[in-house]
């Protein structure tokens, strides 16, 4: 890594190449941009998480730090490749009233002809898309359930804010649950005519996974509430019975269902990075969680 103080865009551009040269690739495979805002504590997990997530998709990793806005504008980067990353690497530092202007210094920087993807891993804004910088890219990835403030509350508010390209990774999590759900009922085609989720209390995915079983279901789906971790039971009532998802370790999940033996099933509660990963491998609209999103808001302000 190669520190860059007092620096600015064309600086750390020009530092990329001298990177490259170094390793001896003019060229590093990139397929996109990542852009990753976080607070100076959490940049270095956050960085950390983006390095694994580049085995898979090589990228151009931009973290960038937003400091205090007062004072003399001051841009310090970090540049670097190589080193388990699958691309190139700048963890940017910005102070004063550059603060207020960062998607000056970011857009430079993004790889041209390439789509451009933006992490908030901890607080996101409230209008990802209308963000100065989350308006670079065509995939903006939150996560409701890292909010520093207002936990309870940060998923309906990035519902309501909802735009083409918005992903959070409360959504991702949900994933091998929906997967699972979606089997069930496949090999059991019976009509369902009520379900339930229980959870931890504050759980962003678990009112994400209500709002899917409501919608998709047209059944009342009840909020249970449990000591988790996460999403401990999803139950779907019908007329022989219950199809029941139990998982009370958040690593071994027990399938029960009518008329049939249980059966463990693998239900890992999965790491950051590879949910990062999954988002990264869909840039277009996901009209799924588009339409949980409207419903979640929609069931928010029936009741």
């Amino acid at each position: 890594m190669i520190e860059l103080t007092d620096t600015n865009s064309s600086q750390i551009a020009a530092e990329f190449v001298r990177a490259r040269t170094r390793a001896g690739s003019p060229a590093m495979g990139m397929v996109m941009t990542l852009i990753i805002v976080a607070p100076e504590e959490d940049a270095e997990e956050a960085m950390f998480a983006a390095k694994r997530a580049s085995r898979e998709h090589p990228s151009r990793v931009l973290g960038v730090i937003l400091g205090e806005t007062r004072g003399t504008s001051r841009v310090s980067a970090q540049v670097g490749s190589g080193d388990g990353w699958g691309g190139e690497t700048a963890l940017i530092r910005l102070e004063g009233e550059v603060v207020e202007h960062a998607e000056s210094v970011v857009l430079p920087l993004l790889l041209p002809d390439s789509p451009v993807a933006i992490w908030w891993p901890t607080t996101a804004p409230a209008d990802p898309a209308s963000d100065p910088l989350g308006a670079l890219a065509q995939r903006r990835i939150t996560d409701s359930a890292s909010a520093s403030r207002g936990k309870a509350s940060a998923m309906v508010n990035q519902c309501r804010a909802y735009a083409p390209g918005n992903t959070d990774l409360s959504w991702t999590r949900l994933t091998p649950w929906r997967a699972l759900l979606a089997a069930a009922l496949d090999q059991h085609p019976l009509e369902v005519t009520g379900a339930k989720v229980t959870a931890e209390r504050v759980s962003p995915s678990a009112d994400l996974l209500v709002a899917w079983l409501s919608d998709r279901l047209g059944v009342e789906v009840a909020r249970g509430h449990s000591d988790g971790p996460g999403i401990t039971e999803v139950s779907m009532e019908t007329e022989e019975g219950p199809i029941r998802i139990s998982r009370a370790d958040g690593r071994l999940a027990t399938f029960s269902s009518p008329h049939r033996p249980n059966r463990p099933v693998a239900l890992k509660r999965r790491e950051i990075p590879a949910l990062l990963a999954e988002e990264l491998r869909r840039l277009d609209e996901d009209d799924v969680y588009a339409a949980t999103a409207k419903h979640l808001v929609e069931m928010e302000d029936a009741g």
